[in-house]
């Protein structure tokens, strides 16, 4: 779509919004940011945030994205969003002055009627039901292991939350096998589902987690990935979405030992340009 000036732009609200053409060029923006290309690229520019106190990750990678290409970032909480003023009367006013806005609420029809109206990009940084810049992040940094994603079979342990809607996503977008390990009542629709873990983790190139809430660990309790069950996998990598829990998703020594299944913390190294080549890509640069 075009804005008010005739400038091509695009959001990111959902990843099945995306097609691989999209995911390709932020992967390719994303290897220029890192060998140093786009230097200040947004000098002069100003990307309003709307992050909660609780983000750590995200903002940070958000954050210091922006202020590295020269641009300038201002926060408000999500709750700014929450007032009874019109959000096409917020972001009408907000596109004087921005030049994107990255949303993170737990609401996404928040984050979605701010973009139906949007003279401006909006992205979408983190909604209850999905999680879209971590995620494409973590497909980037798979990229980089495995080459073509689209031959991965991935397992992803957990219930039907954000970060699995994500996955789903992901697996749409670029066509890898994915399959849920869970008990059935928290199965995603629309995908695979085996209840076992062992029997779900056999020739897995990759096991994704995301955490229980406190409800839900009861159920959870026989599906904690620990080293004997990255064992079964196909050479495969633990992936755990952060924050992670050691003990309840995902076993201490699996991430301590000397097997190395654990991705560790640089491969999020990347969440700052893949979000860097988002924004970007989403303004037309």
């Amino acid at each position: 779509m075009r804005n008010k000036s005739g400038k091509m732009m695009k959001h990111l609200i959902r990843l099945s919004d995306w097609d691989k053409h999209d995911a390709r060029q932020v992967f390719q923006m994303a290897d220029a940011l890192r060998a140093g290309k786009y230097p200040k690229v947004l000098e002069g520019q100003t990307v309003v945030l709307f992050f909660p106190e609780s983000s750590i990750r995200t903002r940070v990678t958000f954050e210091r994205g922006i202020h590295l290409l020269g641009g300038q970032s201002i926060l408000f909480p999500p709750s700014a969003l929450d007032k009874k003023e019109d959000l096409r009367d917020v972001e009408g006013y907000l596109s004087n002055w921005a030049a994107a806005l990255v949303v993170r609420h737990k609401h996404i029809a928040v984050t979605e009627r701010l973009a139906e109206h949007a003279d401006i990009p909006v992205i979408d940084a983190m909604t209850d039901i999905n999680h879209p810049c971590e995620v494409l992040s973590d497909c980037y940094a798979l990229s980089k292991i495995y080459g073509d994603i689209a031959k991965l079979n991935i397992l992803f342990v957990g219930a039907g939350g954000n970060i699995g809607l994500a996955w789903k996503e992901a697996a749409d977008l670029f066509g890898f096998d994915l399959v849920q390990c869970c008990p059935p009542s928290y199965a995603m629709e629309g995908v695979r589902q085996i209840p076992d873990l062992r029997q779900a983790a056999a020739g897995r190139n990759v096991i994704c987690t995301d955490s229980f809430t406190p409800d839900k660990l009861p159920d959870f309790s026989d599906y904690q990935v620990t080293s004997d069950i990255m064992r079964l996998t196909d050479n495969g990598i633990l992936n755990p979405c952060p924050p992670f829990y050691r003990g309840e998703e995902v076993s201490a020594e699996v991430l301590e030992s000397q097997e190395e299944y654990f991705v560790n913390y640089d491969f999020k190294s990347c969440l700052m340009e893949v979000q860097q080549a988002v924004l970007l890509y989403c303004l037309g640069l």
